[in-house]
């Protein structure tokens, strides 16, 4: 068993020497004697931190995170049903820079959005936050069926789908995280992840399957965005059922998003995270538009090797974050995404579609989990919710910023020099990120399973403080029974 000493952050007056009745000492407890006579020779307490056994094996992967996993896949083949936006953008009469302006739109409100977001989380905890993101989807899918036309309407929808769809899955990660060790958080939001491939298939077979069936028209939309909806509404059920019972406690203060940004600056992984948001926004936007224009049936081919491609790689690697670190995993994602976007204007048939589609699934598999325990990582838990928020806004950034360019370069140039100008750039931040970041150090590397019995102790200011004898004993009764957690 491990001892790490820490400095004491404040100084603290030691409490009485007598253990009360209930004391740990009296309980004969070895973590309780441990913590108990730190305490009483006036070291921190609040810095004593023995790793839980809970963490240890799949016991993180309980009732609650299991019904976490169907509520994500239900948004997840929401939202992949409406990977058909730009193709009802068409059947309106725009073109595809007016479906990129309307994408853009949205991203820039759920960017606004976000600076709300972190904050009221922060303040409220997800219990008030997630309801109200599930609402607004829900309220967005409902307006989707009402538009007839590209009016303000379809942009004001679009808005209300981007912030709705940003508060649901800030909440959904900020909340598994939340339940998991430090070192298993990569894990857990990888683990949950895995549910949107899933969801992935199911939305992109179901839309292929909703556009060979139902004739084209309006009708075809109707059951398109309804069927958004009708999930979005389990959604909500599902995590009113997880959050009816949760407590938060709210910190001393809330600082905006624009002050904790540089107070805990991530680092270069915002630029990772702003090309995934860039990389997405390909596939999800206009990957449908290029199997139209090409003559090939749906993306159906495209997501189904896409998903089951990322789900093997998710749970093949969820434990490289503690083993090959997380700098590395974003590097070989980066270069998963780039061979994806790079082979696609090879794809003459669907099924052409697995080659890259298992490129890019490899690069999201590892980048999605990496870059948001990174950069969320970087924040105090109590501002974890500002910490996700603003990491995922960035890919919301790169979106914004890349729909209507995207679409531009497609009606001037054609789809071939768009992939290969996303491609260009992703090899850019990733050599950026190679020389600025890919070499600091990771927490997570080696802070695994074979070694839980960690404990953190803060001590007063002096070094010449020396472990009393039945501190002694503790520690050895602990390490010989493996009683690690408290």
């Amino acid at each position: 068993m491990a001892i790490v000493v820490l400095p004491a952050r404040a100084a603290h007056a030691p409490p009485a020497c007598s253990p009360a009745p209930n004391s740990p000492v009296n309980n004969q407890s070895p973590q309780g004697i441990l913590r108990y006579e730190y305490t009483r020779l006036g070291f921190m307490t609040t810095d004593i931190a023995f790793s839980a056994n809970p963490a240890s094996g799949d016991s993180i992967y309980n009732r609650g995170f299991w019904l976490a996993f169907a509520a994500n896949s239900a948004l997840v083949t929401a939202n992949a049903l409406t990977f058909r936006f730009a193709e009802f953008v068409a059947f309106l009469g725009g073109s595809e820079a007016v479906a990129g302006a309307i994408v853009s739109a949205g991203m820039f409100g759920a960017l606004l959005g976000r600076l709300a977001i972190g904050q009221t989380i922060d303040r409220c905890g997800t219990r008030i936050v997630w309801p109200i993101g599930s609402a607004l989807f829900v309220a967005a899918c409902l307006m989707f069926l009402y538009g007839t036309q590209l009016s303000w309407l379809l942009y004001a929808a679009r808005v209300a789908f981007a912030v709705g769809l940003a508060a649901m899955t800030t909440c959904s990660i900020v909340h598994i995280q939340n339940q998991v060790p430090a070192f298993r958080r990569t894990e857990i939001i990888g683990s949950l992840g895995s549910s949107g491939f899933i969801g992935m298939i199911a939305g992109t077979q179901l839309g292929d399957l909703i556009f060979h069936t139902v004739p084209e028209g309006r009708q075809r939309f109707v059951v398109l965005f309804g069927l958004a909806m009708v999930l979005g509404l389990f959604y909500l059920v599902a995590v009113t059922l997880l959050t009816y019972r949760e407590g938060h406690e709210r910190p001393q203060q809330t600082p905006g998003a624009h002050r904790l940004i540089f107070r805990y600056w991530p680092g270069n992984v915002v630029f990772a995270a702003m090309m995934m948001g860039i990389a997405f926004t390909v596939i999800s936007v206009f990957l449908t538009r290029f199997a139209t224009h090409r003559g090939m049936g749906g993306i159906g081919a495209f997501f189904a090797s896409f998903c089951v491609s990322a789900f093997v790689f998710r749970i093949m690697g969820r434990s490289w974050s503690r083993t090959i670190g997380r700098h590395r995993l974003v590097l070989l994602g980066m270069a998963g995404q780039v061979i994806g976007l790079a082979t696609l204007p090879l794809v003459t048939r669907s099924w052409h579609f697995a080659f890259p589609a298992i490129g890019y699934a490899f690069g999201h598999a590892l980048l999605f989990p990496s870059v948001v325990s990174l950069g969320a990582g970087a924040f105090p838990k109590e501002y974890r919710g500002s910490g996700t928020t603003i990491v995922l806004g960035f890919t919301e950034v790169g979106a914004m910023i890349s729909a209507q360019p995207l679409g531009w370069i497609i009606v001037q140039f054609g789809f071939t020099p768009m992939f290969l100008t996303v491609a260009s750039l992703g090899v850019v931040v990733g050599i950026v990120y190679w020389v600025t970041d890919a070499h600091k150090h990771d927490d997570e590397i080696a802070a695994d399973d074979s070694e839980p019995d960690i404990v953190k102790i803060g001590v007063p200011a002096t070094n010449d403080i020396q472990r009393p004898a039945v501190v002694e004993a503790a520690v050895a009764v602990t390490s010989a029974t493996g009683e690690g957690g408290v």
